[in-house]
């Protein structure tokens, strides 16, 4: 990518040659406010019919860009195409991109079906075909006969689905969700998420989807962009940032990870021995161009550590601090015998662990990803 980011794996393509196989195509794009610069010189191309994640932390410039390609804002430099035509000078109302908000913005004094046909009043379509498409309409999202009932009646999953209905009749090239579901409680998110993605490939519209959720990103999503300072750090499938994150970033971001800071003592190729900041030192891999002497983070996913006598790899004592109980997300807290308190996720063993009972935890260097320290 132009910015720096790391691109795992190209999207698939769903065309056969020529610029329309992308939906949507940002270059190089730049937004400054005055001296701040929110967003800096991004570059993605999204397939048509994809499902496509823009993931960071609150204020990293996700929604500055999302807006852009809305057109409510202009970029300061860079270019923006969708289906292979500039969209820079083209006015909001004239792009073929919907958008559907947290607060979903229906409006509570028309009826569902008043609320979908809206869109198609202002294009001037006659009440005959509006009728037509609003009822179809209901059907592809699972709410059939609810034409004449009011928003308040909804459930807050309803509610979203109508919120997608109404975009979805006018047909967009790309529908925009900024963070759609986060005003939702927990069980009904959890829900939202599958029936998204459902929708979306019932729909086949190219989807792109702005959150500072992981988890949503990658559930929902066939590819995903890593956004940090204005800038993406990494682009590829869920999969890819979680198994191969490229900075230390992506690795703390994306899913759960213990960060045992430290300085490189040694190196064996890209086997690194990492002595611990709060004493002991441990066996990862360099990940990037660090090398002997520099200060780093080693990255290690719950689920690479194992209880399990016999492992091949690092191996260290401790023992076990506290369990901590979440179902079949459980998780066993072990105080290291270098001091560190790391999360382990080891099912096999969580159910017979007790508070204060010693345990060896180990895992396979290739699993422990070293990184650049990151500044704070």
């Amino acid at each position: 990518m132009s910015n720096g980011a790391v691109r795992d794996d190209a999207p698939p393509s769903t065309a056969t040659e020529g610029p329309a196989m992308y939906d949507l195509s940002c270059s190089r794009v730049t937004k400054k406010f005055g001296a701040f610069t929110a967003v800096s010189d991004v570059s993605l191309d999204i397939p048509s019919g994809s499902f496509f994640s823009i993931l960071g932390p609150s204020g990293c410039g996700k929604t500055t860009l999302m807006r852009m390609i809305a057109g409510f804002e202009t970029p300061s430099e860079g270019d923006i195409k969708i289906k292979g035509e500039s969209v820079v000078a083209v006015p909001p109302n004239r792009r073929n991109v919907k958008m559907v908000f947290q607060h979903l913005a229906l409006f509570p004094m028309m009826s569902v079906g008043e609320n979908i046909a809206y869109g198609l009043r202002c294009r001037g379509e006659s009440r005959a075909e509006i009728g037509k498409k609003v009822a179809g309409i209901l059907d592809r999202v699972g709410l059939p006969g609810t034409t004449d009932k009011r928003i308040e009646q909804l459930s807050g999953g309803q509610k979203q689905r109508i919120a997608i209905a109404r975009c979805m009749v006018l047909e967009p090239d790309v529908l925009l969700l900024d963070e759609p579901l986060g005003a939702l409680d927990l069980k009904l998110r959890e829900h939202m998420k599958i029936e998204l993605k459902l929708l979306q490939h019932q729909f086949e519209t190219t989807f792109l989807y702005i959150t500072h959720d992981q988890s949503e990103a990658l559930v929902m999503s066939d590819q995903v962009a890593v956004m940090n300072a204005g800038r993406f750090e990494q682009i590829g499938s869920p999969k890819a940032l979680y198994d191969a994150p490229v900075s230390g970033f992506v690795a703390g971001f994306v899913g759960d990870a213990n960060c045992l800071p430290g300085t490189i003592a040694d190196m064996s190729g890209t086997e690194a021995r990492v002595m611990l900041d709060d004493g002991g030192a441990v066996v990862g891999t360099v990940s990037d161009g660090s090398t002997v002497g520099d200060a780093v983070e080693l990255f290690l996913r719950p689920e690479a550590l194992s209880l399990r006598d016999g492992e091949d790899g690092m191996r260290v004592a401790g023992t076990v601090d506290s369990l901590l109980f979440n179902g079949a997300n459980s998780r066993i807290l072990v105080k290291i015998d270098t001091g560190q308190m790391i999360e382990v996720a080891d099912p096999s063993h969580t159910a017979a662990m007790a508070e204060g009972d010693p345990v060896s935890v180990s895992w396979r260097p290739e699993r422990a990803r070293v990184f650049a320290r990151r500044t704070r």
